[in-house]
């Protein structure tokens, strides 16, 4: 099997018109037939079969969550990734000059060469077929996408994980600088006083510090209090509302009386001098007393 044969393996899709492959992997150093055209044309069909994908899989996800994530799964170092595990840097055609520079190494160069092969796929087998390849890239790696955290850096997903749990935002603080002004490291303090996190981020900004920092605070802040806590569940309340397990249980058609349950539609039978009232009660004491 030759390499281009292994790729098309890995792909899931033969070429019909090899020559189609070739051109996507040709970087513009090794001729005037280069892949920029097709690289073009393959970032549109990427996005749009991505799209589809998070589309069937997060229902309910909404517009933004899905572009967050969606932009996430196609940046270059996702690509690159891809790239990578298809063995790309091994087919690439370069010039001398950027073969001998590292080029098949490259980032850039490796996630333009998959964007172009994507578009190749397309005008050599349609939309579908470019779909289906695609599907295959990014299915292993949608089994392990978390859609609520990927692609949100570390101070938003501090601060949503304190706001849920309704505790104070956290306070940064640059504590010290180093080096020459053209190439600054700074170190930033990230506080969360009520869970007594204080811990020190280093980055060459401010913003980059306070990532590094904040980074650090969520891990010990998710360390400190579980991701989820279980509250007790409430016994249902029955239709009479009493609680299930209540000693007493009262009719709804009952007359209470007492600590007595008499039902409303019985017959009390009492004595006649009681019912008639203390007075009868009295003159019957003393005839008997008599």
């Amino acid at each position: 099997m030759t390499t281009l044969d292994a790729l098309q393996s890995k792909l899931g899709y033969t070429f019909r018109a090899e020559a189609m492959l070739r051109q996507a992997l040709t970087h513009r150093s090794h001729g005037q037939l280069h892949n920029e055209r097709l690289e073009f044309l393959g970032d549109s069909v990427l996005n749009c079969a991505v799209a589809g994908l998070l589309y069937e899989r997060f229902g309910k996800l909404d517009e933004g969550d899905l572009s967050r994530v969606r932009a996430n799964l196609v940046k270059q170092q996702s690509l690159f990734e891809i790239a990578q595990r298809l063995e790309l840097s091994q087919c690439l055609l370069l010039g001398e000059g950027e073969q001998k520079s590292g080029g098949f190494r490259r980032p850039s160069i490796l996630a333009d060469t998959l964007e172009a092969i994507f578009g190749a796929i397309y005008l050599d087998g349609g939309f579908d077929a470019a779909q289906v390849s695609i599907r295959k890239q990014y299915e292993p790696i949608l089994k392990n996408v978390d859609p609520n955290t990927l692609g949100k850096d570390a101070k938003t997903l501090l601060q949503e994980w304190l706001q849920s749990r309704k505790i104070p935002l956290p306070l940064y603080a640059v504590v010290a600088t180093h080096g020459a002004a053209h190439n600054q490291l700074f170190e930033v303090e990230c506080c969360v006083p009520k869970l007594a996190i204080k811990v020190l981020g280093s980055g060459g900004s401010r913003r980059g510090a306070e990532q590094a920092a904040a980074k650090l605070a969520f891990e010990q802040a998710q360390a400190l209090m579980p991701a989820s806590v279980r509250k007790p569940r409430k016994s249902p309340a029955r239709l009479d509302g009493n609680v299930p397990g209540d000693d007493a249980v009262v009719r709804p058609d009952a007359v209470v009386r007492s600590d007595a349950v008499v039902r409303s539609d019985a017959v009390v039978r009492s004595d006649p001098a009681v019912a008639a009232g203390p007075a009868a009660v009295e003159s019957r004491r003393r005839a008997q007393a008599a």
